[in-house]
């Protein structure tokens, strides 16, 4: 069973039970309104040696860096900010002193240069391999919420910067090329958090996510909790120095922002955004009245018949 297959699975057999006032599965984040004009936000994500990291590959302090960024990056593209974290790992007899020294400092480090506090979480020991679990708990006004649900007809899709870079760094890791460019992004991933609750203000923004698992991937998200098409124009993506065409569609662990805007509005929020980050958005697509999430990919106007997915974790 894949990933998404899992999680269709749970979202069917849970759909009964109350919600307790909770936006549940579907989004990058739990969405718990307080009642107030403000939300609590709540995600989750678990990295697994040798299924998202690789020890001899991967330095402790940089994996405490990525296990928070990867959760920041979720709450960034629902237009929040994080307040606090849980953090859960669990490690093998032969993890020294030194190693979860080296991981903690990472943690705290991305935690302090955040804002974010660290509010509890549990430790237990495994038989062979590290894993780390780390929940974070956002706010946001009930007006900024950016759901992937949200995209309309019409509507530009938009990333908020190149893509391929992790994927690229990926690849040189696993050909023992520790010390590259590519593969130090992959190893300590940028969550957009500024550029998240900047978009989250926007009215113009509709749908938006955090692409994690890849384009391809990803922008299929949005248009099934939308109920739209899209097409994307294969010329327009913004590829990392480096890598390709097909790793920037697929590769995953980019964690660039993707949203949808109203066309009307994208060229003065293409200025606004270039201003305030001093780097430019990329508008690859349009978002289409198909109502089952087709996504046409176009090559210089010319249909390219491929099933591009990005990446999907066996559950």
């Amino acid at each position: 069973m894949t990933e998404f297959g899992f999680i269709d699975s749970i979202r069917r057999l849970f759909a009964e039970l109350p919600d307790n006032g909770f936006e549940g599965i579907g989004d990058d984040c739990a969405v718990l309104p307080l009642g107030d004009g403000t939300s609590l936000l709540f995600t989750a994500d678990l990295l697994t040696e040798g299924i998202h990291f690789l020890r001899n590959t991967t330095p402790p302090y940089e994996l405490g860096r990525k296990a928070l960024a990867v959760n920041l990056s979720d709450v960034a593209a629902m237009g929040g900010r994080s307040v606090a974290t849980l953090l859960s790992v669990a490690l093998p007899p032969d993890v020294s002193d030194e190693w979860t020294e080296a991981f903690l400092r990472g943690y705290r480090d991305l935690s302090a240069e955040e804002g974010v506090m660290l509010a509890g979480g549990d430790t237990t020991s495994s038989r062979h391999d590290i894993t780390v679990n780390v929940t974070v708990v956002g706010r946001t006004a009930d007006h900024c919420i950016k759901r992937r649900s949200d995209a309309r007809a019409g509507d530009a899709i938009v990333v908020a910067g190149v893509l391929g870079a992790s994927g690229a760094g990926l690849r040189d890791l696993l050909a023992g090329n520790l010390d590259t460019p590519n593969a130090r992004i992959h190893n300590a991933p940028v969550a957009q958090t500024a550029e998240g609750l900047w978009l989250g203000e926007r009215t113009e923004v509709h749908a938006m996510t955090d692409l994690s698992d890849g384009l391809a991937s990803d922008l299929r998200h949005i248009a099934e909790q939308s109920h739209v098409g899209a097409t994307v124009d294969l010329e327009r993506i913004p590829i990392a120095p480096g890598s390709d065409l097909v790793t920037a569609l697929t590769g995953g662990e980019d964690y660039k922002l993707l949203f949808t805007a109203a066309p009307e509005a994208l060229p003065a929020l293409c200025r606004a955004f270039e201003s305030r980050f001093g780097r430019p958005l990329y508008p690859i697509g349009t978002v289409t009245e198909a109502e089952d999430d087709t996504i046409v990919w176009l090559d210089c106007g010319r249909r390219v018949e491929t099933d591009w997915r990005g990446y999907e974790h066996n559950a």
